[in-house]
């Protein structure tokens, strides 16, 4: 989870192939009405989001009941939406990749072809609320490499995981 251009896509992709899994990307479940007033800039509000949140908890309880680890790519900000989504799945798990607004900036600009502009960034700052003391959530900082960010998170993962057992 994090803001736009954080890595949220990338590490997703090193986590499913270290720790193997299904990979849910949570842009491709944005309506095209959310997509379309991004692309104009216009930031998302709780209401637009909340049909999205819905259906990617949706998405996590039918992969839990099917057997498969999910792993959801997706932005997260606010606590209201970890716990919308924490409904859709037992013991989910939330990583943070936490990333300075400058860095976030220059990424979102060197993206191609993504609905995301950078005039959006700023809000999404505005909106974030850190998972600061919930359960079973680990920050990162998304300046690390991917693959040792996936690292940090396989360790912190099985340490879950042998509390669990």
């Amino acid at each position: 989870m994090g803001v736009a251009g954080c890595g949220k896509t990338s590490v997703a992709q090193a986590i499913v192939a270290r720790l193997g899994g299904r990979l849910i990307e949570g842009d491709v479940f944005h309506p095209q009405a959310n997509v379309d007033k991004m692309r104009r800039g216009i930031a998302l509000t709780d209401e637009d989001r909340a049909g999205w949140l819905d259906r990617l908890a949706l998405e996590l309880t039918t992969a839990e009941q099917g057997g498969e680890h999910a792993v959801l790519a997706c932005s997260a900000l606010k606590r209201r939406y970890r716990d919308r989504l924490r409904a859709g799945a037992t013991n989910l798990g939330f990583v943070f990749l936490d990333l300075p607004e400058h860095e976030a900036l220059k990424r979102v600009a060197q993206r191609v072809g993504h609905f995301m502009p950078g005039s959006l960034v700023a809000s999404q700052f505005a909106d974030l609320e850190r998972p600061t003391g919930e359960a079973l959530a680990l920050t990162v900082d998304a300046l690390l490499p991917v693959e040792a960010i996936a690292e940090q998170v396989a360790q912190w993962y099985a340490r879950i995981q042998a509390r669990a057992d």
